[in-house]
């Protein structure tokens, strides 16, 4: 398996997330089947299925985060040596140049991206375009509603 990249932060929030799953929802899902158990009939236990069924959801989660995390390239963009331009980790302002919209990004891994926190994964077509930037760049981006031209703004490594 390839190297998965991940920022610092992306990569404290998996393991948050392993650490809770093991520490707390396992014990939790355990005890639920062992007292479904204790009703008696497992063919016809609800309980029982439900439980059963979020432990399977839980160990899978817990062996997707073990094989990301042992797979897991943390990069750290305030280490690198990329003299302002824009980088795997880098936060990105940029303007819309039809609009005048603004918006920031972080980009990150494909695993962490999440746009409801303007996290975008460095495969999107935004990130493509704006990496190697610097503020002043104008860069195109070939999106689904057609090409849409960006003004990078500033770029920030936290």
């Amino acid at each position: 398996m390839s190297a998965i990249p991940l920022t610092v932060r992306g990569a404290e929030r998996l393991r948050a997330e392993l650490h809770r799953l093991k520490t707390v929802e396992r014990p939790n899902v355990i005890n639920a089947i062992a007292e479904a158990r204790a009703h008696g009939d497992l063919s016809e236990n609800a309980e029982y299925a439900a439980a059963r069924e979020r432990q399977a959801f839980i160990e899978g989660r817990i062996k997707e985060l073990d094989g990301t995390l042992s797979n897991a390239q943390i990069i750290d963009p305030t280490e690198l040596d990329v003299d302002g331009k824009a980088v795997f980790g880098a936060t990105v302002e940029i303007e819309d140049l039809e609009t005048g919209n603004r918006v920031t990004y972080q980009i990150v891994g494909d695993v962490e991206a999440d746009i409801r926190e303007n996290l975008i994964s460095v495969s999107s077509p935004v990130a493509r375009a704006l990496i190697g930037k610097e503020p002043g760049d104008v860069v195109e981006v070939h999106a689904p509603a057609g090409l849409r031209e960006y003004e990078v703004l500033s770029v920030s490594y936290e």
